[in-house]
């Protein structure tokens, strides 16, 4: 398979409403600038000449011109549609260049978690897949209100700060074990916690460090491959972000592992970031969470924060440093719903229908990886994940509605009084043509 066939971008709108047209105008035998095509066949069947001196077709020059033509061509950012240039080559060594950078970019400064870098990075790749094939400029006409929208997110998300809602330490918790009779982060750091960890942790670090990568990317390809889907899915995904704001501004809600650090009666008064939030170490007797009593020998008696710890397996010491970093900049109490199971559950609703056998599988798959990481990992309940994925089934369920109910039938609307306008058109010319 090639570059191409994998990135597999689609003609724009204009560029298929362009060959639409050439092609309407070949069969009425018309040039594409209007002209009639019979005046000119006659013309030639009566043996007079064309205006102007005709001569023999020229050669292209030898050299680098053509090279530097292709260069140019793929750097303009709005190509003529349906130019005959050729710009494959051009195009795959721009997506060549594009991975040699990337894999550089990562080896220096490692994987970019700040969203706005990562957008700008994809927006360079996609650049590069888009050279011949559709207009340049219409990655920033699309992109850059998407990345301004989640921009405005990331400035607003710590309203809660402002509206001082008090912090529920008790309500998921509570939800959790009068579900499953047991705290299920407890339960599982009971059984599988080790006192340092085991190599299958690397696939919990890396699943739950993918959230920040793989929505994004999965934008990236879909607007490759179908920028109609890639609207709707945008769309989907700004709408979760901000209803799950919603969500942490009115019900802001400690996660597992600062109530493991806290005591019922420190939390009385419920506060939104208590000083025993900052103690690495559990609180006497668990905390809110209770006892730990751990089967693998050297494991901590209480539940700890490790959905970073995975990166030590591989000796990538600074990844793991760069997620507690960031985790410590970001709302810590931020926990209803979760973002991290809305998200990743929307990819896999969004994607079914899209989708093959093998990609449901491998992204409901990766829905409930991200659930189990992030409730072992003592990031979230499970009260929290089944929140999220509600969340991400109902912007699904109204996407869908709007595009029944409103979307799909303004569109048949529109193709019905394009139809009807047609021949209304076609019967004006056929009696103001010139015969």
């Amino acid at each position: 398979m090639s570059i191409d066939d994998a990135v597999d971008v689609q003609d724009s709108d204009d560029d298929a409403r362009s060959k639409s047209r050439r092609a309407v105008s070949k069969k009425s035998g018309e040039d594409p600038d209007g002209t009639s095509g019979s005046d000119n066949s006659g013309a030639a069947d009566a043996g007079e000449p064309e205006t102007g001196e005709t001569s023999a077709p020229e050669t292209e020059p030898s050299g680098v011109e053509p090279v530097l033509d292709d260069i140019a061509a793929a750097a303009s950012t709005d190509p003529e549609p349906g130019s005959p240039r050729d710009l494959t080559m051009v195009r795959r060594v721009a997506i060549a260049a594009w991975v040699v950078f990337m894999v550089v970019e990562v080896a220096l400064n490692g994987l970019a978690f700040d969203r706005t870098q990562l957008i700008v990075l994809l927006c360079l790749g996609m650049l590069a897949a888009t050279i011949g094939r559709r207009k340049a400029i219409s990655v920033i006409i699309d992109w850059l209100p998407f990345a301004l929208i989640l921009v405005l997110y990331d400035w607003t998300r710590d309203v809660a700060r402002i509206v001082d809602m008090p912090t529920q330490w008790h309500l998921a918790p509570d939800v959790d074990h009068a579900l499953f009779g047991v705290n299920p982060t407890v339960w599982l750091q009971e059984h599988l916690k080790g006192a340092s960890p085991p190599w299958w942790e690397v696939i919990t670090s890396v699943v739950y460090m993918s959230y920040f990568i793989v929505p994004y990317a999965a934008a990236a390809v879909l607007w490759l491959r179908d920028r109609s889907a890639w609207r709707r899915y945008a769309a989907c995904f700004v709408a979760t972000t901000f209803l799950a704001l919603v969500g942490y501004t009115l019900v802001p809600a400690a996660p597992p592992w600062a109530a493991a650090r806290c005591t019922a009666e420190q939390v009385v008064d419920h506060p939104r970031e208590p000083m025993c939030m900052t103690n690495e170490a559990g609180a006497p007797g668990g905390g809110i969470l209770g006892d730990v009593t751990p089967t693998q020998p050297g494991a901590a008696p209480y539940v700890e924060r490790i959905s970073a710890r995975g990166w030590n397996v591989l000796n990538i010491h600074a990844a793991s440093t760069l997620v507690e970093v960031g985790q410590g900049k970001a709302n810590l109490v931020a926990a209803i719903p979760s973002l991290h199971a809305g998200l990743t559950m929307l990819l896999a609703l969004f994607m079914w229908p899209r989708v093959k056998a093998l990609g449901k599988t491998l992204f409901m798959g990766y829905a409930l990886a991200m659930a189990f990481t992030l409730v072992y990992t003592a990031e979230h309940y499970v009260f929290d994940i089944l929140l999220g994925w509600a969340l991400a089934a109902f912007v699904i369920v109204v996407a869908n509605l709007v595009d029944k109910y409103w979307l799909i039938p303004r569109k048949q609307r529109r193709e019905a009084a394009e139809a009807e306008a047609q021949p209304e058109a076609g019967a004006e010319a056929g009696v103001t043509a010139p015969r």
